[in-house]
């Protein structure tokens, strides 16, 4: 018995997860070709055994499967109408998509495709860089089943809990609600140390104590450590968080469903991303909360003390 050929693959966008998650498919024993705006970002797929390309077009012309993992709408759109994907994919192949972007974006180029016999599947995922280092992300996946089942083993390659959610854009709508719930949360999480905080108990006792109660979470357990210590560093960035926020409104107003809570996190993170946080980690919520209280100035008064 002969063994079922691997389809071929191309990956399109290689940043902080998109490097993780191609690498995945390289060691899985995927060929795959790579491209990205910035070329550097191929030299260590290409040193893995990835095809590095020169552009969309080439990466995508013999694949059976393209991936993209770009940040926001636009480039998307881009990689899709631009002598891309529709221009040059073949007939029958399948378009992943596992950026997080609008769902009504993601329909009309399903449409679009569909009429050039190229399935599309809107598949973002959760879980950050750690999930993509570990291939374990949560994805959440839109569009034709059959297609679905086509690329199921490519995308078990790079998460643990992969789940067809409905029709084209529903993958989209499931991720744009995951990331409601996820910032709500921080900036709960940001209130509850502010909070504690101002009243003078030890926030690390503090946060081991609701690590043990109802109000455990995920962002209490990961990102609280980060904002008791001051530090800001990225993993998942500001701004990312607020394009993603902005999306949920927009879906919002589309639907006439209100989100106050939604609203005032998302102005929240505008404030961080205005006093230059937005490359920082979500965790950089905190300093919000810092300012509005005037912990900022104390701390840069003993700072000056201390000179």
């Amino acid at each position: 018995m002969t063994q079922e050929r691997l389809p071929r693959l191309a990956f399109l966008g290689l940043g902080v997860m998109g490097r993780e998650m191609a690498g995945h498919l390289v060691a899985a024993g995927y060929a795959v070709a790579v491209f990205d705006i910035v070329a550097d970002a191929c030299s260590a797929l290409e040193e893995q055994g990835a095809v590095a390309c020169g552009s969309v077009a080439e990466a995508v012309r013999d694949a059976d499967i393209a991936i993209s993992m770009l940040p926001n709408t636009p480039q998307v759109q881009d990689v899709v109408y631009a002598d891309g994907i529709l221009a040059n994919m073949k007939s029958a192949g399948v378009f992943i998509d596992m950026s997080t972007i609008s769902p009504e974006a993601t329909r009309k180029m399903a449409g679009d495709l569909s009429a050039k016999g190229i399935a599309l599947l809107d598949a973002p995922v959760s879980g950050g860089p750690i999930g993509a280092k570990n291939a374990t992300l949560t994805i959440m996946v839109g569009g034709d089943a059959q297609a679905f089942d086509r690329a199921r083993a490519v995308l078990e390659t790079m998460g643990t809990t992969v789940t067809h959610v409905g029709a084209s854009g529903a993958g989209q709508t499931v991720k744009l609600c995951n990331q409601l719930i996820c910032a709500v949360n921080i900036q709960a999480v940001c209130e509850a140390l502010a909070l504690g905080r101002a009243s003078g108990v030890d926030l690390s006792q503090m946060r081991e104590v609701l690590l043990g109660g109802s109000a455990a979470s995920w962002m209490l357990d990961k990102l609280g450590p980060s904002m008791i210590d001051g530090d800001a560093k990225a993993g998942f960035r500001i701004d990312l968080m607020l394009k993603d926020l902005r999306l949920v409104l927009e879906m919002a107003g589309q639907n006439d469903v209100p989100l106050p809570a939604t609203a005032l996190v998302t102005a929240q993170y505008v404030e961080a991303r205005a006093h230059g946080e937005g490359a920082n980690g979500n965790q950089a919520l905190f300093r919000v909360y810092d300012r509005m209280t005037g912990q900022d100035k104390r701390q840069a008064a003993v700072m000056d003390s201390r000179q």
